[in-house]
């Protein structure tokens, strides 16, 4: 008997306007947003190692600052930030994070975004797969369902059907399920047609860790459609009209999608704000600044109390002198502007921490989320940038800064000093693993899984009790 109920939900929708307007949307989408994205990815990538090509000429030429120290914000190594392919499903941070991070001797200073380079399309938005199963596909999954039960009650086609000692739990899964196929069979097949398109262009499918996080994120999308299936069904059980149910559904879906992700992170910054990364470094070029004078002024005061010394003959007594001088300025710097960067990473944490608690009242943000982190656009490659970026510097403040000093002594002593061997080049980024993207995308997955659970129980406990 559900099969049959099944088959008959199912040419009800197949039948329907609604699933001509699905199969326009996956066909069309789905597919062109895979090739557009990817096209782009390979633009980004041609970029990508034309920029490392000139770093590299860079540093070869950066080699002089021993006899000609550079300003302490002179960038003497980059680390770039590499586009991945996965970025084709989901933009995520990419594009709104730093295009490089520059080795300074006051820090590391956050190159442009590329953001920087076309404003006015980066305020409409990303279109890509993300967008399309959290946005187009929600909206489209609540059309399915905002009339499963409500239609059937407003036609008078409900009590007929029940009066034939028809389980009303048959019935509300026949719904559930016909509606569910009819809506993901199209999805799928247009997903495959995309990473068919993808895969004759060169997109390496075939690798084993970009295999299983497609896949993942495939899983991912369709346990979120069954989430708005379930809200759609819950909306239908408590309404006995379809033009009112699809008038709360679209509201449900303006609030679930559009605004209650957004709002956690607007609410974030009045309860945790925090300073702007521009003033931070700021901050510290200003203490850099400030020590090197301090130092100066005892270094003067400790030459004139030994009564003088010739900088041309007494350089080996400047030598000496100045260098428990210099290690103890330079152990100051590292202390203020450590406090700095401490002082501002414990704000911005917060404030993350406050808006990602408060969107994930919604299982919009709890999608985004998780794929983000599967293409390897989010939180975890964001902190694994930076990560490495202030790994980059510890390294060559320990080879090169360390060595650099800014006072007028040290210039004098400078061309005695010899050629400094190369600069070393950025670390590789370390690759994070798909079982280590599931943990801490796990609280994620559990709401969603959560929330179609309950949903949709809750659904069923009201059908129950409904008097038809």
């Amino acid at each position: 008997m559900l099969l049959t109920l099944i088959q008959k939900e199912m040419m009800h929708h197949i039948l329907s306007v609604r699933f001509v307007a699905l199969l326009v949307m996956c066909l069309l989408l789905v597919p062109l947003t895979l090739h557009i994205n990817y096209r782009n990815y390979l633009q980004n990538q041609v970029n990508y190692q034309a920029a490392v090509e000139l770093s590299v000429a860079e540093i070869d030429d950066a080699l002089h600052w021993l006899r000609d120290p550079p300003a302490p914000d002179t960038e003497f190594s980059k680390l770039f930030l590499e586009p991945t392919p996965l970025s084709v499903f989901a933009k995520g941070l990419e594009e709104s994070l730093p295009g490089y991070l520059g080795m300074t001797r006051n820090g590391v200073k956050h190159g442009s975004t590329s953001l920087g380079e076309g404003s006015l399309s980066s305020a409409l938005g990303n279109l890509d797969f993300l967008f399309v199963v959290s946005t187009v596909f929600s909206l489209l999954a609540l059309l399915f369902t905002f009339d499963a039960v409500a239609g059937e009650r407003e036609a008078g086609t409900l009590r007929i059907t029940l009066a034939n000692a028809l389980p009303r739990d048959l019935f509300l899964w026949s719904k559930l399920i016909g509606g569910y196929i009819v809506f993901v069979v199209p999805f799928l097949v247009s997903f495959l047609l995309g990473l068919f398109l993808l895969v004759s262009q060169g997109f390496p499918l075939g690798e084993s860790d970009i295999f299983l996080r497609v896949l993942s994120l495939t899983l991912v999308s369709l346990l979120y459609i069954g989430v708005f299936f379930a809200i759609g069904t819950l909306i239908s059980t408590y309404l006995d009209n379809s033009k009112t149910a699809l008038i709360v559904a679209f509201t449900v879906w303006v609030l679930a999608v559009l605004i209650a992700p957004r709002v956690g992170f607007l609410t974030a910054k009045f309860i945790a704000p925090t300073r702007a990364i521009q003033s931070v470094y700021m901050e510290k070029t200003a203490i850099n600044n400030n020590l090197n004078e301090e130092k100066d002024q005892v270094i003067v005061t400790k030459i004139m109390a030994l009564g003088g010394i010739n900088l041309g003959k007494d350089q080996e007594k400047i030598k000496a002198l100045r260098a428990p001088i210099d290690a103890e300025y330079r152990q100051k710097f590292q202390k203020q502007i450590g406090e700095i960067e401490r002082a501002y990473q414990r704000e911005k944490k917060r404030q993350e921490s406050v808006g990602e608690t408060l969107s994930r009242i919604t299982p919009t943000a709890s999608l985004i989320y998780i794929a983000m982190n599967l293409t390897e656009t989010g939180k975890i490659k964001r902190d694994t940038y930076f990560e490495t970026g202030t790994r980059y510097y510890n390294q060559l403040e320990a080879e090169y800064f360390s060595e650099i000093s800014d006072d007028q002594f040290a210039r004098v002593m400078r061309p005695d000093q010899p050629k400094p061997k190369k600069i070393s080049p950025p670390p590789d980024m370390t690759e994070t693993r798909l079982s280590e993207t599931v943990r801490h995308s796990m609280i994620d997955l559990l709401l969603l899984c959560f929330l179609a659970v309950v949903l949709t129980t809750i659904a069923f406990l009201k059908f129950f009790s409904v008097d038809i």
